[in-house]
């Protein structure tokens, strides 16, 4: 199997006080940066923001990074005790997590938004490559177009029931199962975000895996982030400068089943097949709920659906980047 690589290679931060240290120097009023790095839902993660208070700082991280534990437990498909897991192995959750149902409400949402382009029951299929590929001399071609067709059967958004009220999530057919890593990492940015902000802060940039800026620096300057080629993630092609937005980035190159990358983690439900490796899209909107699964939305959906689904979905733009550099815009 080829190597896991990150879709955060593909989007950097442009003078965003990177490697500057957690702790902050006593005395002084002077806001300053403070930085802190690591993982969420096994995608690099990191919170830049500015402060004057060493103590309130390490307080508002702690607190923010207790909450990024939590909503793993939810999330994470990784991990057999999460919420989404037991869904995915009972095929019914009693007693789901508010936070579960607010973003498969959303994922929901956007399947009928893009005609089910977006699907967050494509968890069989994406089953049926990783087993395919992980197996002993797997077949260069693919699974066999029998073992598509059956995971195929089993990915319906429209079979999944949400009884809010009673907290209850269930599958209407056996062998069905989610995922919700092109949502959950948004979601539990704007998480994150309003855990700090209850902590006294007003300018910041979290990425949980997807970044979202929350006010200017103190300057007043925007933060800018940086959306590199795929195929040269040396080359940044365009610059975004944001306030008060995120941006989701969504890309085949994200994860490659193989290493002459023809197979990615992001597939098609309409034909079983994933899409190319080295075409990206990073959709700007208002929260990383908004933007995070949309810009999949956006990667996978017919050139002439693109705008309608970015406005009907609450996106501000879509920006494509080509293996050969080429920047094109789809504005709601």
């Amino acid at each position: 199997m080829s190597t896991v690589i990150s879709r955060r290679r593909f989007i950097t931060f442009v003078a965003a006080a990177a490697g500057l240290p957690l702790l902050l120097k006593a005395g002084g009023a002077q806001a300053r940066p403070v930085r802190w790095d690591g993982n969420a839902l096994g995608a690099p993660a990191s919170i830049q923001l500015y402060h004057t208070d060493e103590a309130q700082a390490r307080a508002a991280i702690a607190a923010g990074l207790g909450e990024l534990k939590r909503q793993e437990a939810i999330f994470s498909v990784y991990r057999a005790d999460s919420s989404i897991s037991r869904l995915n192995r009972d095929g019914v959750l009693e007693n789901a997590p508010d936070d579960l149902i607010a973003m498969l409400t959303r994922a929901l949402s956007l399947a009928r938004i893009s005609d089910g382009v977006y699907d967050p029951t494509v968890q069989p299929l994406w089953q049926t490559y990783f087993r395919h590929f992980t197996a002993s001399n797997p077949d260069p071609a693919g699974p066999a177009q029998r073992d598509i067709s059956a995971a195929l059967s089993l990915v319906d958004w429209r079979a999944v029931e949400v009884d809010a009220a009673n907290q209850r999530i269930s599958f209407a057919r056996p062998g069905m199962g989610l995922t919700l890593n092109s949502g959950a990492q948004g979601y539990i940015t704007d998480r994150v975000t309003d855990v700090l902000r209850a902590h006294g802060f007003d300018r910041m940039l979290v990425d949980m895996g997807e970044p979202r800026a929350l006010s200017a620096k103190p300057d007043g300057s925007a933060w800018r982030i940086a959306i590199a080629n795929p195929a040269n993630p040396g080359n940044a092609v365009t610059t975004l400068e944001v306030v008060n937005k995120c941006v989701s980035t969504s890309g085949g190159y994200g994860t490659l089943f193989d290493d002459a990358g023809r197979f990615t983690h992001l597939m098609d439900t309409r034909t079983g097949r994933t899409a190319p490796a080295m075409l990206g899209v990073s959709v700007v909107a208002d929260s990383g709920i908004v933007a995070d699964g949309l810009s999949a939305a956006m990667l996978l959906a017919p050139a002439e659906r693109r705008q309608t689904i970015l406005k009907a979905a609450g996106g501000d733009k879509a920006i494509y980047v080509t293996p050969e550099g080429v920047v094109s815009t789809v504005e709601a």
